[in-house]
């Protein structure tokens, strides 16, 4: 029997799976839409995607590396809970293995790349038909090349790549912990847009007090510069007391071992999604009627 698009649509209607596990229950039993139906429901595919517009703001971040080749992907589920599930763990570390290995760009491509004879994707729908939540690999993020790479994943929530040229794999695997620490917001100050140094000149010559606004104008400069530098200082990466040893920068850590730090990047589970609060008492009194 030809599977045609209505038929797709009619089953993916009434069971609430994905257009491919749609496709494929309905192949596999000859375009009966009754037994494509209970395909879906033993496989625990039905329904599956009614779960795609709940918040998943939790999760865990997951790495895989090889050599200079390192990724960080983020999956995500509804609750913490799930985020420890080991069915949640294994899927999130395969799914790294998988981006490294396919070289796939970013998340989208990641979910068309092959996972134990079908896709990635397909493999997401029958995690939430196993764990009841709400499922989404997120984010992709890799470095490649034949630099000094360390990738580093602090409790499953934060991960870090960074690049250097030179140095030794304990030096940059500490500066991976000292961005996950940290969590620098540029590399160096060269990097901070001109905009908001400029910004912090004219706060710092507004809060300069009378006594030192009579000084000569080179010296208002020189402290003003002082007070900028340090600001900068804190907020770049290389400017940074280093976690591992803090009587020297992240900079001057790197310099001791004539490395020089590249880039870096950090991802946090969930950040930049709006989770949604629940004010259970408010409900409860609610459905109470006393509210």
């Amino acid at each position: 029997m030809e599977i045609t698009a209505s038929l797709v649509k009619e089953l993916r209607e009434r069971s609430g799976a994905g257009m491919m596990e749609c496709k494929k229950a309905l192949a596999e039993n000859g375009g009966d839409i009754e037994a494509a139906m209970e395909f879906l429901r033993k496989t625990g595919l039905a329904k599956a995607d009614k779960k795609a517009g709940r918040v998943a703001a939790e999760g865990r971040i997951a790495m895989a590396q090889s050599g200079g080749n390192a990724v960080l992907v983020e999956v995500n589920s509804e609750t913490d809970f799930v985020a420890k599930d080991e069915n949640f763990v294994a899927f999130a570390n395969k799914v790294a293995e998988i981006a490294l290995a396919s070289g796939a760009a970013d998340a989208e491509a990641l979910k068309a790349a092959a996972y134990d004879g079908g896709t990635v994707e397909e493999a997401r729908a029958a995690l939430i038909a196993k764990v009841g939540e709400n499922v989404q690999v997120r984010r992709l993020v890799r470095v490649a090349g034949d630099n000094n790479v360390a990738a580093y994943v602090h409790g499953g929530r934060i991960g870090v790549l960074v690049e250097a040229k030179g140095g030794s794999e304990e030096l940059v695997r500490g500066v991976a912990m000292h961005v996950a620490a940290m969590n620098p917001q540029y590399l160096a100050p060269a990097q901070v847009p001109a905009e908001f140094v400029a910004k912090e000149k004219d706060i710092a010559l507004a809060q300069m007090s009378d006594k030192d606004k009579a000084k000569p104008a080179e010296i208002q400069e020189k402290m003003i510069a002082g007070k900028i530098n340090k600001i900068l200082s804190e907020m770049c990466l290389t400017g940074q007391a280093y976690v591992l040893d803090t009587n020297m920068t992240v900079e001057a850590a790197a310099k001791k071992e004539g490395a020089e730090i590249l880039g870096y990047t950090r991802i946090a589970v969930g950040e930049g999604i709006e989770k949604v609060k629940e004010d259970y008492a408010a409900e409860v009194m609610k459905q109470a009627g006393l509210a």
